[in-house]
């Protein structure tokens, strides 16, 4: 099997974020993420089933908590969201686009 690069985007990146299964099982699933000013719509938020951790290997990008909290996060941070903990994405950088690698289960 050939090596893929994690860094190496598509020719053609869709107007919504692509999200890209790397691994999946019952138990976990690794995902790249990549994102280019997409944000989490207003007055949505995220509140998974699962819980994530999540690093940001390229960009830059900012996410709030529905306790109003709010974290800017640039290469090379981590974040690791519990399961149930509402959050939103409210920005991500367009150049460089974000790359994130994000990995969900029941932790």
């Amino acid at each position: 099997m050939n090596p893929v690069n994690i860094f190496q985007l598509p020719a053609q990146l869709p107007q919504q974020e692509l999200f890209e299964t790397l691994v999946s099982s019952e138990n976990v699933l690794i995902e790249r993420i990549i994102s280019r000013g997409q944000t989490t719509p207003t007055g949505e938020w995220y509140d998974q089933e699962k819980a994530e951790w999540v690093i940001l290997l390229q960009g830059e990008a900012e996410l709030s908590y529905v306790d109003g909290s709010r974290i800017k996060i640039t290469v090379g941070d981590y974040v690791f969201i519990p399961a149930h903990q509402k959050h939103r994405v409210e920005y991500t950088s367009v150049n460089p686009p974000c790359i994130w690698l994000a990995i969900h289960g029941k932790m």
